[in-house]
C-alpha cells in the first residue's frame, strides 16, 4: 500500500502539472481567438468566460491522456535514471506488479475521463451552440464595440460610436458615424449616405413590431466623394431600419448531441462520433501499457530520453484516430473496423514493447562461497 500511494503521488502531480501547463496554453489561444470575434462585433465580450467554462470538459479529453502518458515516462523515467526501480526490482517488485499498480489507478482516471467523454462534454458543446446561436439574434447595436468600425448587413452598413454608455431602456452610442452603402447604386450615384448624430440608441415601434436605430441631433450627408455636391441635411431624430430579430431553432450537431441518442442509429456521422467518445476512453489504459515499458531507462541516458519518440508515437496515435474518424464519417470505412483498429494495432505495440523489455532483462547470478 504504501508503494501503491507512493507510485500514485508521483504520476499524479506530474499529470496535474502537465496538464495545467498544456490547459493554459490551449486556453490561450481559444480565448484569443473568441476575443478577435468580440472585437470584430461577432458576439459580445460578456459570454466570453461562459464559452471558455463551457469548452473545459472538451479540451481535457485531449489534454489529460497525454499528460498522464508524459508523467508515466516522466516519474518512472526519473526513477529508473536514479536507481530506485532497480532497488525496488532487487528487492522483489517486478516489472509486471508496476504494470499491475499503474494500470489501477489509470483505471480510476479512465472513470472519469469517461464520465468527462460520454456526458460533461457534449453538454457543454450544447451550452456554447446555444451561446453562440444567441449571438445571432442580437442587433448591431448589441455587438458595437466602442472605438471600432464595424460592418454589418453584409458590408450594406458600417457604424462607429466614439463610447457606449447604458441607460434604462438600452445601450447608446455616443457620438455615432453610420454608413449607408447601396451595393448596386443607379448610375452616376455612388450610393454613399452617412450620419453623424451626438447619440443612437434602439427603439421598438409598438404598431409594427420593428426595430430602429434611433439617431438624435446629427447631420446626414448625400453625396458624391471627391465631389462638392454634398446635400447637408440637420436632424433632430433620424431612424435607420434595423433586420428582422432571427429567432434561431436549436440545432445540434453530432458532437453535442447526448451520447444515448447516439446509440443504434446508422447514419456514418453519428456512428463515427460515438466511436470517438468511446475511443477517448480507452487511450488511457492503452497508454499505459505502452508507456510502463517505455519508461525505462539507463541512468547515463536520463529521465527525458524517451520523451520525443513518446510525443511522436502519441501524435501518430492520435492521428490514425481523426483519419479513421474522417473516413467513418464519410462511409469509406466500415463501422465494424471504424476506429477500433487503431485501438488493436497500439495493443500490439504495447505487447511487443512488454516482450522486448523481458527478452532485454538481464540475469543476475549469485553465488555464495562458504568458506
Amino acid at each position: 500500500m504504501i508503494l501503491f500511494w507512493y507510485f500514485t503521488r508521483q504520476v499524479f502531480q506530474v499529470t496535474l502539472a502537465v496538464s495545467l501547463i498544456l490547459l493554459v496554453v490551449s486556453f490561450t489561444s481559444r480565448f484569443l481567438q473568441y476575443l478577435a470575434d468580440a472585437v470584430a462585433g461577432q458576439m459580445t465580450t460578456d459570454i466570453l468566460l461562459m464559452l471558455m467554462l463551457y469548452r473545459l470538459p472538451d479540451f481535457l479529453l485531449i489534454i489529460v491522456p497525454f499528460a498522464f502518458f508524459l508523467a508515466v515516462l516522466l516519474a518512472y523515467g526519473r526513477m529508473y535514471a536514479e536507481n530506485e526501480m532497480v532497488v525496488l526490482h532487487a528487492c522483489g517488485f517486478s516489472r509486471g506488479k508496476l504494470l499491475a499498480m499503474t494500470m489501477s489507478f489509470a483505471l480510476l482516471l479512465t472513470l472519469l475521463l469517461a464520465y468527462t467523454s460520454l456526458y460533461v462534454a457534449p453538454t457543454g458543446l450544447q451550452q456554447t451552440d446555444a451561446l453562440r446561436q444567441s449571438q445571432d439574434e442580437l442587433t448591431e447595436i448589441d455587438l458595437i464595440v466602442a472605438g471600432q468600425f464595424q460592418e454589418f448587413a453584409r458590408g450594406e452598413r458600417v457604424t462607429y460610436a466614439e463610447s457606449i454608455s447604458e441607460t434604462g431602456v438600452g445601450r447608446q452610442l455616443n457620438n455615432a458615424f453610420v454608413v449607408i452603402r447601396d451595393l448596386n447604386p443607379p448610375e452616376g450615384e455612388s450610393g454613399l449616405r452617412m450620419l453623424v448624430a451626438k447619440t443612437a440608441s434602439p427603439v421598438l415601434d409598438a404598431s409594427s413590431g420593428r426595430r430602429f436605430m434611433l439617431l438624435e441631433e446629427g447631420h446626414f450627408y448625400d453625396g458624391t466623394p471627391g465631389k462638392a455636391d454634398y446635400a447637408v441635411t440637420r436632424f433632430e431624430q433620424q431612424g435607420i431600419l434595423l433586420p428582422d430579430q432571427t429567432m434561431i431553432a436549436p440545432v445540434l450537431e453530432e458532437r453535442a448531441m447526448p451520447t444515448s441518442q447516439l446509440f443504434g442509429s446508422d447514419e456514418p456521422g453519428l456512428r463515427a462520433e460515438l466511436q470517438w467518445r468511446i475511443s477517448v476512453v480507452f487511450l488511457i489504459p492503452v497508454l499505459t501499457l505502452i508507456a510502463v515499458p517505455l519508461s525505462r531507462v539507463d541512468p547515463r541516458q536520463g529521465r527525458f530520453a524517451r520523451l520525443v519518440p513518446a510525443a511522436m508515437l502519441y501524435g501518430l496515435y492520435f492521428m490514425l484516430l481523426q483519419v479513421s474518424r474522417d473516413a467513418l464519417e464519410d462511409g469509406s470505412l466500415p463501422a465494424f473496423v471504424g476506429l477500433w483498429w487503431v485501438h488493436v494495432m497500439f495493443v500490439g505495440v504495447a505487447i511487443w514493447l512488454l516482450m522486448r523489455g523481458r527478452a532485454r532483462r538481464p540475469t543476475v547470478t549469485l553465488k555464495a562461497r562458504i568458506s
